[in-house]
């Protein structure tokens, strides 16, 4: 692998901004300092003072393969978020086959070697049968990045609710455990108050609302305090769940961390009214007084990573009724460029940006050697220019081949990223192929 020098870098690391040269040696770090002048060959780029930042680590994507492959693969999903300064990803288990057993999750690490076009992780998933696979898994703990439990029902059928299921599954796992909470029973409850209408995406934050969302996410708390199981809940979604999570201290050290996405802190529940079921997934997005508290409790720290979610399904299922279409929409080519809007609209730090979505994945899944710029660790790079970035069709690389973003403008464009010391997207255009790792955990 050709050695790489990055000059003139405005690199946002660890808190700080500071101008600084970067040099890559194969596929790590080799030195960071105020200027570097190289006696050996190097590919360079000059950042003309332009950010660099680490690459970004979403937890939480779902990339549909296998099993539903007309809806996105890992090829297509990861290519899209390389684009978008993703380097490293967490998927989801609720594929087809379910990736319940260490079967399933050895053909997703064999799918990922040979198409992704990024570092890559996979979580196993829980149901009410498998405690024996979840047991065995703990023998994989520096392959795994976590143990799925979807609390609440989403798209696929992997619904685990039951007490005390539930409790066995947090008792025999040395794992994290993600989970997805929302309250079965109460969502029933709520949707047979509907039922005498014409229902349309403007009642889903109704029918999935804040108590649903709370009384699943404060068993889930209950159960992680009682068993001192390791619980990290995923896309909160109300101001009512964040008395759950504190900010006392550091992330390290906490036992039970939470997760916000870009699309809550992004839309409330007026949007409905424009985008529709484009903008359905689980758990819903709410009112714009739950989105205000999602940004106090991220930027306040009771809110540890932002992640995207992504879920992709065809533009023609979206287009069917309310309680058909499917829930979720397509996010991780522009999680970056939305954040890094609000840095512009002066919402937040891009410090605070960078601690959320590359320092904090880093720490709270124990990933060695990534989300930060550091001598000796990985070179996973991101350079962005502040440019215009309009969101269109055309420069799109989801499969699904739409996105909720489509005419939005951004100040930011992703210009560049390495991955593992390798320029693999660049103004635009992909490498040959891409030089990516199994993600490994300590």
């Amino acid at each position: 692998m050709a050695h790489s020098l990055l000059k003139n870098c405005l690199l946002v690391n660890e808190g700080c901004i500071k101008s600084c040269d970067i040099l890559i040696k194969n596929s790590r770090i080799e030195k960071i300092a105020e200027q570097i002048d190289c006696k050996f060959k190097v590919d360079e780029t000059d950042c003309a003072g332009n950010y660099v930042l680490p690459g970004i680590i979403d937890d939480q994507v779902h990339f549909r393969e296998p099993g539903y492959q007309a809806k996105a693969t890992i090829e297509t999903e990861s290519k899209a978020a390389l684009a978008g300064g993703v380097t490293s990803f967490m998927e989801m288990p609720n594929t087809m086959p379910n990736t319940t057993t260490l079967t399933e999750l050895k053909q997703k690490w064999d799918i990922a070697a040979k198409t992704s076009w990024v570092n890559y992780s996979f979580y196993l998933g829980a149901n009410t049968t498998n405690l024996e696979d979840i047991k065995q898994a703990n023998l994989y703990q520096n392959d795994l990045c976590g143990l799925k439990i979807f609390m609440g029902s989403s798209t696929g059928n992997m619904l685990v609710d039951h007490p005390l299921i539930l409790e066995s599954i947090f008792k025999s796992t040395n794992l994290l455990i993600a989970t997805h909470c929302e309250y079965e029973p109460l969502i029933k409850e709520n949707l047979l108050q509907y039922q005498h209408k014409s229902l349309t995406a403007q009642e889903h934050a109704l029918i999935r609302n804040a108590d649903v969302c709370y009384e699943s996410s404060l068993r889930a708390v209950q159960l992680a305090k009682k068993t001192g199981a390791r619980l990290h809940i995923l896309h909160i979604t109300t101001r009512k769940e964040l008395i759950l999570f504190d900010n006392l201290k550091p992330l390290e050290d906490k036992r039970i961390t939470a997760e916000v996405c870009v699309h809550h802190l992004h839309f409330c529940d007026q949007d409905y009214a424009t985008l529709g079921n484009l903008i359905k997934c689980n758990p819903a997005i709410k009112t714009s007084d739950d989105r205000q508290a999602l940004w106090q409790g991220l930027l306040n720290d009771h809110l540890d990573i932002i992640a995207t979610d992504h879920a992709p399904h065809t533009f023609e299922e979206k287009q069917l009724p309310y309680l058909q279409a499917p829930a979720g929409l397509p996010l991780v080519q522009h999680g970056l460029n939305l954040m890094l809007y609000y840095v512009e609209q002066g919402h937040i730090t891009i410090e605070k940006v960078v601690q959320k979505m590359c320092h904090n994945p880093a720490i709270l899944f124990k990933i060695q050697e990534r989300g930060f710029v550091r001598e000796g660790y990985f070179a996973d790079l991101v350079l962005v220019a502040p440019q215009p970035f309009n969101v269109s069709k055309s420069n799109l690389y989801y499969k699904c081949q739409w996105s909720p973003l489509e005419n939005q403008t951004f100040p930011y464009r992703i210009q560049s990223c390495w991955i593992n010391g390798h320029l693999s997207y660049d103004d635009g255009k992909f490498s040959k192929s891409p030089v990516i790792e199994k993600l490994k955990f300590n």
